[in-house]
């Protein structure tokens, strides 16, 4: 007699064995790498760069990719969960590819890649280090900031559902990207478009090594819904493209959590235009804080999104004697600018409040405005000169005229002789075109900031974007805090 148990049980084998080969089980964790051998992957170039350490994957130094080529949906992945621990030597590039398929050499041409790279290599001239970070969805949605560090465990969860493709690190979502009717894309980037295929790992390009471990995919369902929706205006999606294509450093270094803009509604923006941010406190008299203890008490309960950085706003001139270096060097940078100073009859001036403004002749004024600032930056330890070139409302109809070249050349001496960077203002739309090229041909580095005032005004750094393109920036001709 048959056993009627036994039966079942290999029914149930059969059916799962199947399910396996054609397609997996629905919605469930299948792992990609045993932890033993490369079964189930294939290499391109030279296949002896990977190999298996302690249970981990790991490619040696050198340019090979890995491409999975196991059973699990036949190496045709649409919509699915990827799961990865990595871990990398310092300044090491890799990245995790999908939707691609087998190469014998050279970087996959087709399918998205999500970036693995934490710090860049300080032997790599700056002109072709790389900028986006861990995290991105590379030449599309960059980072760059890294949220984790190098010779550290991370784990990275890639989404892709519908048009949506989500990348988290260490469970924060980095990329919420959805992908429009007709791509945009560059020649650089032409092949990163959804369609379906199989993951690949790089191979890093230097000395060291990269590790992979705890490699698992989970299929959903090929009529997957979109879970998000695309940018609404294409054309500036196109710029948005362009630069990140370019490796170019969109970063917004001068927003404020003012008017109830939460830091979750800054990092929604981030993941939107791809923008990297840093969050700014005013700190001096009569500001948000305006004595070491309850700044140093805001920094021991502050949650800082390891994706973003963290500023001072120096205020005032009285800001050097009230905060301590010690305290200074938990930021990550420090910006000023010259809207607050005393004139030459003793006037404390707020230069965005009218009432508190003593203009009288508008060329007395400029010559006083431009001493304060060369005052400010060759004495006050900052990184940035922020409003750049702001002048009241009593004259700033005036701005071309006032802003004289020698003027402009006083400034930008004062930023070259002390390393300063100056910021294009989104929210101001200054410093003009023609100073900004007068600076760049000094050597000037710049920085870009929106500097809102609240919620509904963070903005897409507009002026900032346009002016990369009138002034011909080039990633080399910005600071960033690393």
């Amino acid at each position: 007699m048959f056993d009627l148990k036994w039966i079942i049980r290999l029914f149930s084998l059969i059916l799962i064995s199947s399910t396996l080969l054609n397609g997996c089980a629905k919605e469930e964790w299948i792992d990609l790498f045993d932890g033993e051998t490369i079964k189930g992957w294939k290499s391109s170039a030279n296949g002896s760069l990977w190999g298996i350490e302690n249970g981990m994957l790991v490619s040696n130094s050198g340019s090979a990719n890995l491409f999975y080529d196991g059973d699990i949906s036949k190496q045709n992945f649409k919509n699915f969960e990827l799961m990865v621990d990595v871990k990398v030597d310092d300044a090491l590039n890799s990245g995790i590819f999908f939707h691609t398929k087998y190469q014998e050499a050279g970087l996959p041409k087709k399918g998205y890649q999500c970036q693995i790279l934490n710090s860049s290599s300080k032997t790599v001239s700056r002109k072709n280090r790389l900028q986006n970070k861990t995290g991105s969805l590379s030449g599309i949605r960059n980072l760059y900031k890294s949220p984790v560090k190098d010779s550290e465990w991370f784990n990275y969860h890639i989404i892709v559902q519908g048009k949506t493709i989500q990348t988290y690190i260490n469970g924060e979502l980095m990329v919420d990207y959805t992908e429009p009717e007709n791509p945009y894309r560059t020649d650089k980037n032409k092949g990163s478009v959804l369609a379906s295929g199989t993951f690949a790992l790089q191979g890093n390009d230097s000395k060291g090594k990269v590790y992979f471990k705890n490699i698992k995919v989970k299929p959903l369902p090929n009529d997957a819904t979109t879970i998000g929706n695309p940018i609404d205006d294409l054309e500036f999606e196109s710029k948005l493209i362009d630069l990140s294509s370019k490796n170019f450093p969109l970063m917004d270094l001068h927003a404020h959590l003012k008017g109830g803009l939460t830091t979750d509604q800054v990092l929604e923006n981030a993941r939107k235009y791809g923008f990297t941010y840093g969050i700014a406190f005013n700190c001096g008299l009569q500001m948000t804080f305006e004595t070491e203890d309850a700044l140093q008490e805001f920094l021991s309960t502050y949650n800082k999104p390891p994706q973003t950085y963290l500023a001072i706003q120096a205020e005032g001139r009285e800001w050097v004697d009230i905060f301590s270096k010690e305290i200074v060097d938990q930021f990550d940078y420090v910006f000023t600018d010259a809207m607050t100073w005393t004139n030459d009859n003793g006037k404390r001036m707020r230069l965005w409040l009218k009432e508190e403004t003593e203009v009288g002749d508008p060329d007395n004024f400029m010559d006083q405005l431009v001493n304060r600032i060369e005052s400010i930056i060759g004495n006050e330890p900052v990184d940035i000169y922020v409003n750049a070139t702001y002048l009241p409302d009593e004259i700033v109809d005036r701005y071309d005229n006032l802003w004289t070249e020698d003027r402009m050349d006083k400034v930008i001496k004062v930023l070259v002789d002390n390393n300063v960077a100056m910021e294009i203002s989104a929210r101001y739309k200054i410093p003009s075109a023609t100073f900004i090229k007068r600076a760049k041909d000094a050597g000037v580095k710049f920085t870009f900031g929106t500097n809102n005032i609240g919620a509904d005004d963070l903005g897409r750094l507009d002026y900032c974007i346009e002016m990369i393109e009138v002034c011909n920036l080039t990633s080399n001709d910005l600071w960033g805090p690393e």
